[in-house]
């Protein structure tokens, strides 16, 4: 069940992601840029000593983290 919810969190995260950054997307692309930038947000704000609890922090790390993926993206292949 926490493998659903992961997905589920994930492509939450994905599609937030990319309402803020303006970038549109497959709900495929949405699940992995979601589950990689949930990654990617909880090592960049654990450099600076922040920490996510809960379903809601979880999500809030991921979509950080997808936003900065998404905005990396967009500065490399442009």
């Amino acid at each position: 069940m926490n493998f659903v919810i992961t997905i589920l969190c994930g492509a939450l995260s994905g599609y937030l992601a990319g309402m803020i950054m303006g970038s549109g997307g497959s709900w495929l692309r949405n699940i992995i840029l979601g589950l990689v930038g949930g990654v990617v947000g909880s090592i960049l704000l654990g450099i600076i000593g922040i920490g996510a609890k809960g379903l809601i922090g979880g999500i809030v790390v991921a979509v950080f983290g997808s936003c900065i993926l998404i905005w990396l993206s967009r500065k490399i292949f442009k």
